[in-house]
């Protein structure tokens, strides 16, 4: 396995295992993967460890904003 990879895409979202962490992203927080293709959102990087990034759809998370959602109360808005 890679260090960050998508195991699966549900209705409501999609599940990551990054560095052997699972994570699920819903889409009410993460809307760009709901529109994007399913080779999009497999397309994933780690990059120095700490830094997520769809390079299809240009989109970059760092990993703290997973672990500490707390720390980041902005959320997206449509």
């Amino acid at each position: 396995t890679s260090p960050a990879e998508v195991q699966g895409i549900s209705r409501n979202g999609l599940w990551l295992l990054v560095k052997g962490r699972e994570y699920f992203l819903p889409y009410e927080q993460f809307p760009w993967f709901k529109v994007a293709k399913v080779a999009e959102v497999y397309n994933i990087r780690l990059i120095n460890g700490t830094h997520l990034h769809w390079p299809d759809l240009d989109v970059d998370l760092e990993l703290d904003v997973l672990d500490h959602p707390e720390n980041y109360p902005l959320t997206y808005r449509s």
